[in-house]
């Protein structure tokens, strides 16, 4: 497995991740022993990031990612995206209640006290030009609840925009083959 920087985390991350959506269940039937069996040989294949969110199974990926920590006792990094549970998926949405308590429940089920990477989860354009949502997100590392955070984008502007914030660590671009 060929190992890069991550974004501006300073991690050694493989190459090639694991995206964990289709194993919350979105994609049709899965079986958990399945997705575990798939988690496994990621780990014995050198991967050592996993992306998931929150709405992945409305936080089954997320669960079965902390099952994979406790039994392998390996480490790795878990990336999470935060923000697609909002309905209306409005950037109002974007405030400190919202984001706390999304951040409480994927750190429930995650089994952790403290997530490697949230995402926003592709919010709408004008959450970026809100420096309040940063700031929220700046007092969650603050308090230990996540160590650091980053964004999902669908546009470029958005990209650009979100690197204007410093403590910004990781773009994400969708891309779904």
């Amino acid at each position: 497995m060929q190992y890069r920087e991550f974004g501006r985390t300073g991690w050694q991350v493989s190459a090639i991740s694991f995206g964990a959506w289709a194993i919350g269940g979105a994609w049709g039937s899965v079986q958990d022993d399945e997705s575990l069996a798939a988690l496994h040989t990621a780990l014995e294949q050198g991967i050592n990031l996993f992306d998931t969110a929150d709405v992945y199974g409305d936080g089954r990926s997320e669960r079965l990612l902390a099952r994979l920590k406790k039994e392998t006792g390996q480490e790795f990094y878990i990336l999470t995206k935060a923000g697609r549970r909002l309905d209306p998926h409005t950037a109002d949405g974007y405030n400190r209640k919202n984001l706390t308590a999304f951040i409480e429940r994927s750190l429930k089920n995650l089994d952790t006290e403290a997530i490697d990477l949230v995402q926003l989860h592709c919010p709408p354009t004008e959450v970026y030009y809100r420096p309040e949502v940063f700031g929220v997100l700046d007092d969650l590392v603050q308090a230990g609840k996540i160590r650091t955070y980053g964004v999902s984008v669908e546009k470029v502007e958005e990209g650009l925009k979100a690197l204007e914030y410093p403590n910004v660590q990781s773009v994400q671009i969708i891309f779904n083959m």
